[in-house]
């Protein structure tokens, strides 16, 4: 268990006692209030309390909604958090009316709970990085036949320019993942399904949380993967379904701008008008930022994200591999 706790970060002891939290040389960190009824909550008078933060431990009423105190507490200028018994009401504090509140206290004598936790804030860390994007030139187009295609369909909503990060596992093609528009953009062909990527074949891997990939036809309804845009902004979105079907494919090479350069990168797509490829600028003089694979031609330019090549259970690793 040591091992464990030594692995999540360094810590500063706290104690509790009574109503405040002091730290190591006797200041007062928080105040505590314990809670068990709404009627108590509503008569807290947090503003008046000296310390900054304030600890709310709600006893024996444990069916409070996370909405509901978020909403109650909106508008203070005080740090609140909330007493947690499990990683996954934890989270609901953390993301209830999209702000949550300002943290939680853990209170748990199991690890896996802590490390669960901290695996949760190493993604909300991830998405407030910018991913690095890189320009690379179209040099091939080429039908290739039929295949099995995977559509992930969100449980979110995506804009213009967000898409997901799709590459090929096979060599150096493996190191640059393409970034493959949403269906959000309107069309003469379908309707616009702002929540759905028309993504790859089953065998292509996709960029998921904690700069792993997997394999699109892992993918099930609850898994997490990232969402990108065109300037790197990513986030984290949950799966709701996956479709496959059999339809053609279209293979599509690329290499990077500079020509110092040669590495070759390669995708395979749906051949079909809404699939479409993330641009790094607007094409010619409308505001689409994305080209579909069925009007892309050598010397185009689309977005890609550089990453290592070699790669065990999605998890990037450092070895000698031939693949062609």
């Amino acid at each position: 268990m040591l091992n464990g706790f030594a692995a999540v970060s360094l810590m500063d002891t706290l104690f509790i006692d009574e109503r405040q939290v002091t730290d190591v040389a006797g200041k007062v960190v928080a105040a505590v209030f314990e809670v068990s009824t709404p009627e108590e909550l509503q008569k807290l008078k947090i503003e008046n309390e000296q310390t900054e933060n304030i600890v709310l431990d709600f006893l024996y009423w444990k069916s409070i909604p996370a909405e509901n105190l978020v909403a109650a507490l909106q508008g203070s200028e005080k740090t609140v958090f909330a007493v947690s018994n499990t990683a996954s009401e934890a989270k609901l504090y953390l993301e209830a009316l999209e702000h949550g509140l300002g943290g939680i206290v853990l209170k748990t004598q199991d690890v896996e709970a802590v490390l669960d936790l901290k695996e949760y804030f190493d993604k909300r860390n991830e998405e407030s990085d910018t991913l690095s994007l890189t320009e690379a030139t179209i040099t091939r187009v080429q039908m290739v036949g039929m295949g099995d295609r995977v559509c992930v369909d969100l449980c979110s909503l995506m804009r213009p320019g967000e898409g997901l990060l799709v590459c090929l596992p096979v060599g150096s093609f493996a190191r640059g993942l393409f970034l493959v528009h949403s269906e959000c953009m309107e069309s003469n062909y379908i309707a616009s399904r702002p929540f759905r990527v028309n993504a790859g074949p089953v065998h292509a891997y996709v960029a998921v949380p904690g700069e792993k990939t997997c394999y699109l036809s892992e993918l099930r309804t609850g898994r997490e993967v990232i969402v990108v845009d065109q300037k790197g902004k990513q986030r984290t979105a949950v799966v709701g379904r996956v479709k496959i079907e059999k339809r053609p494919l279209i293979l599509v090479e690329a290499k990077l701008s500079a020509k110092e350069e040669e590495m070759s990168f390669s995708i395979i797509l749906q051949n079909v008008e809404t699939v479409a490829l993330v641009t790094p600028h607007q094409v010619n003089s409308s505001r689409e930022t994305a080209v579909p694979v069925t009007s892309l031609k050598p010397g185009d330019q689309v977005l890609i994200r550089l990453q290592g090549g070699a790669r065990h259970t999605g998890i990037e690793i450092q070895e000698f591999i031939v693949e062609n």
